[in-house]
């Protein structure tokens, strides 16, 4: 998304307007989808998606006609199961996409986009607000913008109550992207920080109880293992994605990068030194890996003397999860999102840690 923000302020910087779409869930919960952009110049062409098919299609033409009348508006979208299914789209293929005219010779534009930029870059946390007036389904209408941070200091212009805004931002949209209602204006709230996607390798029950929690909080969930009868729509609910793999012997591109969360919880302890040696090396922001310190200590020694270094090693965090004794399913997935959460919270610099920390009673929980 950084990269979306920096795309955005070479085009302002260039003097060059353009229209941003971005999906929004009416209901104000959190599918994968909402919260996607994408960048639409005035012939037609894009950068970045919205899911593709019909929807992505519609959202482009509609963009190209806002050129024309330099409006904003708000475009509900119902799609078929067909569309759905192929775009990992929310639950009933219902939502809006939100059609906004990014107007160049607009100062406050530059001044919003810019923060936004920059915030996304140092990994702060903030929150990019849109004001439209009521009635916005159908027809362009007055918009308004600006960033609010943690301590309310607002980047912006806009004529709105502070009172509603910090009230905004007190609830849900703390982490998911939020749209409302208040006094015939509808504000639509977007979390400008990193929520992270969280790859989960081993499907077992330990995995069940993680991936959703994941979900409430905000992170991307990614479950993979080399068994479809483990990893499927009756053990995990959507919007969790998953990946049958041939083999964890050879992973799959993941794209990991400092914003992935890696969580081993795999039905061994060789599948579990498999996974580690691929990611061990990788740019992920977090590493875990379920088990006993007696068990780590063996796969440790064992990539020891396969040439890892000591160095690396300290990166992960093993045993898993927050020291709270845990030992059910659900009180061992509490631990290891809490963790989680800790480590987006505190943002760059927490990759390296004390590895001999973590919860007194993760033995084995596969």
């Amino acid at each position: 998304m950084k990269e979306l923000y920096k795309e955005m302020m070479g085009l302002l910087n260039k003097e060059e307007s353009f229209v941003l779409a971005t999906i929004f869930d009416r209901t104000g919960s959190a599918p994968r989808t909402a919260g996607a952009k994408m960048i639409v110049h005035k012939d037609g062409s894009i950068i970045g998606t919205i899911g593709g098919g019909r929807l992505e299609a519609n959202a482009i033409k509609f963009a190209v006609q806002a050129f024309e009348s330099k409006e904003t508006s708000m475009k509900p979208f119902d799609l078929t199961s067909e569309d759905v299914d192929a775009m990992d789209m929310i639950c009933g293929g219902k939502g809006e996409v939100l059609i906004d005219f990014i107007d160049a010779n607009n100062e406050n534009n530059k001044v919003v986009y810019e923060a936004a930029r920059k915030i996304q870059k140092n990994r702060e946390k903030a929150w990019f607000i849109t004001v439209l007036d009521n009635g916005s389904d159908e027809h362009g209408v007055r918009k308004q913008q600006c960033i609010v941070k943690p301590d309310k200091t607002l980047i912006g212009d806009i004529d709105c109550d502070p009172y509603i805004l910090e009230k905004l931002i007190a609830g849900p949209a703390k982490i998911s992207i939020h749209a409302e209602v208040i006094d015939n204006q509808r504000f639509l709230v977007e979390p400008l920080r990193p929520s992270g996607t969280v790859y989960i390798f081993g499907a077992g029950h330990v995995s069940q109880r993680i991936a959703p929690l994941c979900e409430t909080v905000g992170f991307k969930t990614v479950v993979l293992d080399d068994r479809e009868d483990y990893a499927n729509r009756k053990r995990f609910a959507e919007p969790t994605e998953l990946m049958v793999i041939d083999s964890f012997n050879k992973l799959p591109d993941l794209h990991i990068n400092e914003d992935s969360y890696l969580v081993i919880v795999s039905r061994g302890h060789l599948y579990d030194k498999i996974v580690l040696e691929q990611v061990l090396r990788s740019d992920a922001r977090y590493i875990g890996m379920i088990g006993s310190r007696s068990k780590r200590d063996k796969i440790y020694n064992a990539l020891l003397s396969e040439g890892y270094t000591e160095e690396e090693i300290k990166h992960v965090y093993s045993p898993i999860g927050t020291s709270i004794c845990a030992e059910t399913p659900e009180e061992i997935a509490v631990s290891i999102v809490g963790e989680l959460i800790k480590v987006r919270a505190q943002g760059e610099g927490t990759k390296k840690k004390n590895s001999d920390s973590g919860d007194c009673c993760h033995m084995s929980g596969k």
